[in-house]
């Protein structure tokens, strides 16, 4: 399937993209092969193949909690560009 140059402006405006003319012709070949892709994928017969919705197992990857010793004052405040009284000094945002 072979995109028009018009099908690939209108998709990098609904994009908030902006096209110089060298893009859209770059876009619209690399565009019209993903395309093409698809479409050797949408004739691979699925005939028989149960749906699913994860390929792999999935198991719990997230690391456990430890309790960690916390940080001394100072070396948190170290980089601080304003500080006061051991703490952060930022900008009043509220009036």
């Amino acid at each position: 399937m072979s995109l028009t140059r018009e099908e690939v402006e209108h998709v990098a405006r609904l994009a908030h993209v902006g096209l110089s003319d060298e893009d859209v012709v770059r876009f619209q070949s690399q565009l019209s092969q993903i395309l093409d892709y698809f479409e050797v994928l949408r004739r691979v017969d699925t005939d028989g193949v149960p749906p699913t919705s994860q390929s792999l197992p999935l198991e719990n990857v997230t690391r456990p909690d430890e309790a960690l010793q916390p940080l001394e004052r100072e070396d948190v405040l170290a980089n601080a560009p304003l500080r006061s009284d051991g703490y952060f000094r930022v900008r009043k945002i509220l009036e």
